[in-house]
């Protein structure tokens, strides 16, 4: 049926955290490889890119092949595009990228890319970048399609598709937006290829009763990745500076997003840079008391959605049991 691959290269929120307290987990910003047939899509353009243009430009050059990569960003804050100025195949003119991303404030993508690309903020504009770029704009209710056997164009569908036409081969992605993070909200994605298919649902907040358009969107979904910055204690507040309002969520949100939408594989996303490996170890063991089909995301942590979740590597530190 083919591979349908997750590998996460960058898992923080907010800012990189560097130090010996990130060693285990990372301390990289939001970045999420998908491997599915021979077709590879990036989600999200944060610290954590760096690292996977690296090892894609020493794939391809071994391969002798040119990279041709799809990135869809959810939206333009620093720590989800600040490493995509070091994004080294954007450099290289043989590189083909489909770049898909929101408009913000009536202001097209491209332009908005364009942006974080100048002086005085770097030194390099991104019509100086020497790879070959096609950027869109995305939004609520779009879909792109894409094959999975070769390298030709995405297909952006705005209006009505009829999902009866989607090839055998074709990945499916279906966009969803969420006003639950200030200030111009994010967009999720769903993912599917044949019988699976991947939710990423990071910087959102919780709404009453749930998020039931997140429910929905992610129902029976193999795995959701969901943001889960905070403790319950930080979010509200008992060290007397709360969190609400700030356009993420915690664990138990969650956890009953993934209950009620009968997701197989929860991810604990978009870890607080204030968090060691010690304390988001014990988050993910309490996580797990209360569902067990949960793990939180860490720097390499790959999941072969093919292969089912029985034998997920866990970061593993003395004295904290998260089996």
């Amino acid at each position: 049926m083919g591979n349908f691959t997750i590998r996460f290269w960058g898992v923080r929120g907010s800012y990189p955290i560097p130090g010996a307290q990130s060693v285990r987990f990372g301390g990289n910003t939001s970045c999420v490889e998908l491997n599915i047939g021979n077709r590879r899509l990036i989600i999200d353009g944060g610290t954590g890119i760096i690292g996977l243009g690296n090892q894609m430009l020493k794939e391809s050059f071994a391969a002798k092949k040119a990279i041709n990569t799809t990135i869809l960003f959810s939206h333009m804050h620093h720590d989800h595009n600040q490493g995509f100025p070091f994004f080294k195949p954007a450099f290289i003119d043989s590189t083909t990228l489909h770049i898909f991303g929101p408009r913000s404030f009536q202001m097209d993508f491209d332009k908005v890319l364009a942006g974080i690309l100048q002086p005085p903020f770097f030194p390099v504009e991104l019509s100086e970048m020497r790879s070959k770029k096609f950027i869109s704009n995305i939004s609520e209710n779009d879909i792109l399609l894409m094959s999975a056997v070769n390298d030709t164009v995405p297909r952006l569908h705005t209006t009505h598709l009829d999902k009866s036409t989607i090839a055998s081969d074709d990945i499916l992605v279906e966009v969803l937006k969420s006003f639950a993070h200030p200030k111009g909200g994010t967009l999720f994605f769903k993912v599917s290829y044949k019988d699976y298919s991947m939710v990423f649902a990071s910087d959102t907040e919780g709404y009453l009763w749930d998020d039931q358009k997140l429910i929905n969107f992610a129902k029976n979904a193999d795995v959701l990745i969901h943001d889960a910055q905070y403790t319950t204690e930080d979010y509200i507040g008992q060290n007397g500076f709360s969190r609400q309002g700030f356009g993420h969520s915690t664990p138990e949100i969650a956890i009953e997003v993934a209950k009620k939408a009968n997701v197989k594989q929860l991810v604990l996303f978009h870890h607080d840079p204030e968090y060691s490996d010690e304390k988001i170890a014990l988050i993910e063991a309490h996580s797990r008391m209360k569902h067990p089909d949960c793990i939180a995301a860490y720097e390499g942590l790959s999941i072969d959605l093919t292969k089912g979740f029985s034998k997920l590597k866990r970061v593993q530190i003395k004295g904290i049991n998260t089996i």
